[in-house]
C-alpha cells in the first residue's frame, strides 16, 4: 500500500488556492485604494486579517490531512454535540452584530459558531447514514433522523437572527439524503416544506394550494398513505410556522430583505435593503466585459456597494475584471465543486462519501444564493462566497470541509478496511 500522502489531490488544492489568490485581490482592491477613504478602519484591516487566515487554513489543512480517518468518524458526534452547545451559548452570551447574535468574543477574536456548526452537522449526518449496510436513504425513518440532525441547528441558528445561514442546513436535508440513496418519493417528501415555504412568502393561500396539489400528486406517485400523510403535515405545518414568523419572530429589516426582492427599487427600499441591489447591479453594468482595471470601479472606489468586503465581494470582481473575470472565478468555483464530487465518487465507503457531498452542499447553497443577491435574482440575506468573502470563521470552516474530503478520499482505502 502506497503512503497516503501520494494519494492527495493536488488539483483540488490548486483550485482553493486559486479562490484565495482572488479573494486577496479583490480585497486589497477594496482596502487600499480610493475605496479606503471611505471605510472604517477596521474594514480597512481585512485584507491583513484575510492573508492571516488564509495561513492559518494551510496549516489547518496540513493538520486534518494527518488525522486518521477513524478518528474523524469517533468525532463526528460529539462534534456536532459542542457545536449545539456553542450554538445555545451564542444565544445567552453571544456579541450581536447587524442583529445577528452568531458570535462568541475569543479576547480579541470573534467566532461565529453557525460556520463551525456546519462541519459538525456534515460529519455527523454522514456517520450516521453510514452506520447501515443498506443504503440509509431508502429508510424513511433513518432519513427522518438524518433531517434532525440537520434541522436542529438550523433551527438556533434562527433563534440568532440568521436565516441565510439556517437556509444552508435546511438545503443539506435534500442533497444528503439524495446521495446516500433517497427514494424519489422521500426526496420529495423532504423538499416539500420548502418549496411550501416559499409559496408562503408569497400568500398563504398559495402555499395551502400547493400542499393540497402536492400531497395528491406524491400519493398518486408513491401509492404510500403514509408518505402523503407526512407530506400535508410537512407543507401544512411549514405554511403555518412562515405566516407566524413573518409576523412574531423576524425582525422588520429581515422581512424588508424578503419583500425587496420582488422590487428593489422601490422609493422605500432605496435607501434599505434593496440599496445593496441597486449599487451591485450599477457595479456589474460598470464592469462590461473586461472590467474598468484593478482598483479603477467607480462603484468599488467610492465605496458605493454596502458589505463589498463579504457578501458583495462579487460585485468588486464583476466591475473591475468584466465578464470575464466573472466567468473565470466561477469557473474555479465550479470546477471545485466537480472535482469534490469525483472524490466523493471515489470513495467507496459511504461516510467518505456522504461527507464530500455535504461539502458540495455546503458551498453549493452558498455560491447560488450569493451570486443570486448580487444579481437581483434573489433577496439579499446575507450569505458570503465561499473562499471569496472575508472572514475568518467562514475561511476556516469552509477549508475544514474541503481538508477532511481530502482525508477521506486520501486515506479511502483504509477507510474501507474497517467495513460499514
Amino acid at each position: 500500500m502506497s503512503p497516503p500522502a501520494r494519494k492527495l489531490d493536488p488539483w483540488t488544492l490548486l483550485l482553493w488556492l486559486g479562490l484565495a489568490a482572488v479573494s486577496l485581490v479583490a480585497l486589497y482592491s477594496t482596502t487600499h485604494g480610493p475605496a479606503a477613504e471611505y471605510i472604517g478602519p477596521g474594514v480597512q484591516d481585512n485584507f491583513a486579517r484575510q492573508f492571516l487566515w488564509i495561513g492559518v487554513s494551510i496549516a489547518g489543512i496540513a493538520a486534518t490531512l494527518l488525522v486518521p480517518v477513524r478518528f474523524l468518524r469517533y468525532a463526528a458526534y460529539p462534534a456536532y454535540a459542542a457545536t449545539l452547545v456553542l450554538l445555545v451559548l451564542c444565544l445567552v452570551m453571544g456579541v450581536e452584530v447587524h442583529g445577528t447574535r452568531a458570535w462568541l468574543a475569543l479576547g480579541p477574536l470573534r467566532l461565529q459558531v453557525s460556520e463551525l456548526a456546519k462541519v459538525g452537522t456534515v460529519l455527523a449526518v454522514a456517520q450516521l447514514l453510514s452506520e447501515r449496510h443498506t443504503r440509509a436513504g431508502q429508510d424513511l425513518s433513518f432519513a427522518l433522523k438524518a433531517a434532525g440532525l440537520i434541522v436542529a441547528p438550523a433551527l438556533l441558528v434562527i433563534l440568532q437572527n440568521d436565516l441565510g445561514t439556517a437556509l444552508v442546513f435546511f438545503g443539506l436535508v435534500p442533497i444528503m439524503l439524495f446521495w446516500s440513496g433517497l427514494s424519489l418519493s422521500v426526496l420529495l417528501l423532504m423538499v416539500s416544506p420548502a418549496i411550501a415555504g416559499y409559496f408562503a412568502l408569497v400568500s398563504t393561500p398559495a402555499a395551502l394550494g400547493f400542499a393540497v396539489l402536492f400531497t395528491g400528486g406524491l400519493w398518486a406517485y408513491s401509492g404510500r398513505r403514509s408518505i402523503a400523510a407526512l407530506a400535508a403535515t410537512f407543507t401544512a405545518g411549514v405554511t403555518a410556522l412562515i405566516s407566524f414568523v413573518l409576523r412574531k419572530i423576524l425582525q422588520p429589516y429581515q422581512v424588508d430583505r424578503l419583500l425587496s426582492f420582488t422590487n428593489p427599487g422601490a422609493e422605500q427600499f432605496r435607501q434599505g435593503v434593496g440599496f445593496h441591489l441597486v449599487q451591485s447591479k450599477a457595479a456589474l453594468y460598470s464592469g462590461g466585459i473586461w472590467g474598468t482595471g484593478f482598483m479603477q470601479g467607480p462603484q468599488t472606489q467610492g465605496a458605493y456597494v454596502p458589505e463589498q468586503t463579504t457578501d458583495f465581494i462579487f460585485s468588486v470582481v464583476a466591475e473591475e475584471f468584466g465578464l470575464a473575470g466573472s466567468l473565470v472565478v466561477l469557473g474555479l468555483l465550479a470546477a471545485l465543486l466537480l472535482r469534490l464530487i469525483k472524490l466523493g465518487a471515489d470513495v467507496k465507503h459511504p461516510f467518505g462519501s456522504i461527507v464530500a457531498a455535504g461539502a458540495v452542499g455546503v458551498y453549493l447553497i452558498h455560491i447560488f444564493i450569493n451570486i443570486g443577491m448580487v444579481t437581483g435574482m434573489l433577496p439579499v440575506i446575507g450569505l458570503p462566497l465561499p473562499f471569496l468573502s472575508y472572514g475568518g470563521s467562514a475561511m476556516l470552516a469552509n477549508t475544514a470541509l474541503l481538508a477532511i474530503v481530502l482525508n477521506t478520499h486520501m486515506r479511502r482505502e483504509d477507510l474501507s478496511i474497517y467495513g460499514y
